[in-house]
């Protein structure tokens, strides 16, 4: 369990202002966060297999196959400046 020194503690790294009033709500809470996880922890999980989503479900799969004309050459001729098939921008960092 918490105290409230390392609840204070926590606060300060996670640069998150509590006023001090506000300190033993905030306790209780991640204490009761704490034992739900000691909780979930404590179920046996033997045997159970992990998995990807809650639903079992699956996803419908398009074919992986080009469906836009290549458009490359349109798109550079309305740039201000190309070279060698690449856009050229100004420098930003000196």
């Amino acid at each position: 369990m918490l105290s409230l020194d390392e609840v204070r503690r926590i606060a300060d790294l996670a640069r998150i202002e509590i006023p001090e009033a506000g300190v033993a709500a905030l306790q209780q809470q991640l204490n009761g966060i704490l034992v739900l996880i000691e909780q979930m922890c404590a179920v046996d999980t033997t045997g159970v297999e992990p998995m990807a989503h809650a639903v079992d479900v699956t996803q419908r799969l398009r074919a992986d196959r080009v469906t836009e004309a290549d458009q490359h050459e349109l798109f550079q001729s309305a740039a201000p400046q190309v070279e060698d098939g690449l856009y050229l921008v100004p420098k930003v960092i000196e």
